[in-house]
């Protein structure tokens, strides 16, 4: 088969060329939307519990916490110390 040039088929070339680009640009804007969509998702989760940290701080500020262990024999090891004479 042997095609020829017109005027109509670079028109359509064109167009097709054209429409391509305009998705792909929709797309990669869609796409840029939806990632800054998660940036300020995320962004607003690290504010509340920045919030939070500093109402819990502002809480508890100048009190004085004591930990304990439930099981303290269990850390304590016994060491044989030997005496050297001079």
């Amino acid at each position: 088969m042997v095609y020829e040039a017109s005027i109509v088929g670079a028109f359509r070339m064109i167009a097709i060329f054209i429409g391509v680009f305009v998705l792909v640009r929709f797309l990669g804007q869609l796409m840029n939307a939806k990632r800054n969509r998660a940036d300020q998702e995320e962004d607003r989760i690290n504010r509340q519990n920045l919030k939070n940290a500093r109402e819990h701080t502002k809480k508890n500020l100048g009190k004085t916490r004591v930990l304990r262990k439930k099981d303290r024999a269990s850390d304590i090891e016994d060491i044989d110390f030997e005496e050297v004479e001079d």
